[in-house]
């Protein structure tokens, strides 16, 4: 069983930042596939990015040049740092890692004044 536990949301203004983190605990040998999805009222959740263990990344298009996913597999934990955010950002954000199924995050509020 792996259990997520996120950190990092809140209120900002536009053109700010925020750094989203989420640590997985429990029995994990390693975590094939680490990432963050995004839902905002009225809308379909999301990919935000996604980054595996060796490295690969995927971004929305939306969040390019902006947004960067990192991991520290040494903690299981992977960090989102959001940048020059905008309003349409504003989201409940969940992290999701792949193990030998899925597990998402309880989410975490980011919202984005203008």
């Amino acid at each position: 069983q792996v259990q997520l536990v996120e950190s990092g949301g809140g209120l900002v203004q536009a053109g700010g930042s925020l750094r989203l983190s989420c640590a997985a605990t429990g029995s994990i040998f390693s975590i094939p596939v680490m990432g963050w999805y995004r839902q905002a009222p009225g809308k379909q959740r999301e990919l935000v990015a996604d980054l595996g263990s060796g490295g690969s990344t995927n971004y929305a298009d939306s969040v390019k040049g902006r947004f960067t996913i990192s991991r520290d597999n040494a903690k299981s934990t992977v960090y989102l740092q959001m940048n020059n955010l905008k309003p349409e950002d504003t989201a409940v954000y969940y992290c999701r890692v792949v193990v030998t199924r899925t597990y998402w995050g309880q989410g975490t509020q980011v919202t984005v004044s203008s």
